[in-house]
């Protein structure tokens, strides 16, 4: 068999996995779904990263935005739109 097929087969047995949740708990995922069509592997992969730790990368990011505001270097909301005629 070749291996393509093999990890699509595997990918696709994994994938039929079912958890059980309370009526509740379907409830809230239902109202965090983002449009109709959205899975609720979706809902729970957003969750999930919301508690994810930050690489390395982001905290700089993060920090140098910081930064910049701080030293005055962004424009505000009104500032943009006057700037592009909105």
């Amino acid at each position: 068999m070749p291996k393509y097929l093999y990890t699509i087969a595997i990918y696709i047995i994994v994938m039929a996995t079912t958890i059980q949740v309370s009526e509740q708990l379907l409830g809230t995922l239902k109202k965090r779904k983002q449009y109709d069509k959205e899975s609720y592997e979706e809902v729970i992969w957003d969750l999930v990263e919301d508690s994810m730790e930050l690489n390395d990368e982001t905290k700089r990011g993060v920090e140098q935005a910081r930064a910049d505001i701080k030293a005055g270097k962004f424009y505000t909301h009104a500032q943009v739109k006057k700037k592009l005629g909105l």
